[in-house]
């Protein structure tokens, strides 16, 4: 039996903000966040309600002129919403050759949340997927390498032979050695060993180092 004096502490706290406002403040971080808003990013980002509890607070500031409703990316929900500004850099930015190193699960890095994962050359079990530690390389928009957590696996997410591989690993390459990524050791690449992949002659040249079972390539 609980005994002695007992007293609420609700009285002790700040009252927490009213739903609307949370709502509120919610919309406006996933437009930070991403710049241009669709039902599915907010659907990957586990948002209790879903694209309902956030829709009446977008529809809200597009009417206060704080965004722009559109359809702005093609294959994506219908209702989509843009902060000013997001959709002429998106626009000028054109299709770029040049390929970007983004952690997988980077909110600019859409695949396996907005967009699906291309199929790779590899087995299930190594299957790109968004976790910490992993890494993509995109070029023109499409997912063109996966690095594993790790650093221990790398896939090609385009068909083989594609023009894309070659930069999109010396982009990897340049990552590593300006320090943004400490160390890559490949023991396999499209599931199967490293060093007589058919990409290991070019890995090597790229600065990749011989090992026994791995090709490493450090800061």
């Amino acid at each position: 039996m609980l005994q002695g004096r007992w007293s609420l502490t609700a009285p002790l706290f700040r009252a927490a903000p009213e739903l609307g406002a949370r709502r509120r403040a919610l919309a406006e971080l996933l437009l930070e966040r991403y710049g241009i808003l669709t039902r599915e990013q907010v659907r990957a980002e586990g948002i209790p309600g879903g694209f309902a509890a956030v829709y009446p607070e977008l529809s809200q500031l597009e009417i206060l002129g704080t965004v722009r409703r559109g359809y702005f990316v093609e294959g994506l929900g219908g209702a989509q919403f843009a902060l000013p500004g997001a959709v002429e850099r998106m626009r000028s930015t054109g299709s770029d050759d040049l390929p970007v190193v983004l952690p997988a699960v980077d909110p600019g890095q859409p695949y396996g949340a907005v967009l699906p994962w291309p199929a790779g050359e590899s087995t299930d079990a190594m299957r790109p997927r968004r976790v910490a530690g992993a890494y993509v390389v995109l070029s023109q928009g499409e997912p063109v390498l996966f690095v594993e957590r790790g650093g221990r696996a790398l896939e090609t997410l385009v068909a083989g032979g594609d023009p894309r591989v070659e930069p999109a690993l010396l982009a990897l390459v340049e990552e590593v050695r300006v320090g943004r990524i400490k160390r890559v050791a490949l023991e396999l690449v499209n599931g199967g060993a490293a060093m007589s992949s058919e990409l290991a002659p070019l890995l090597i040249a790229l600065g990749f180092q011989e090992g026994p079972r791995r090709l490493t390539l450090t800061a």
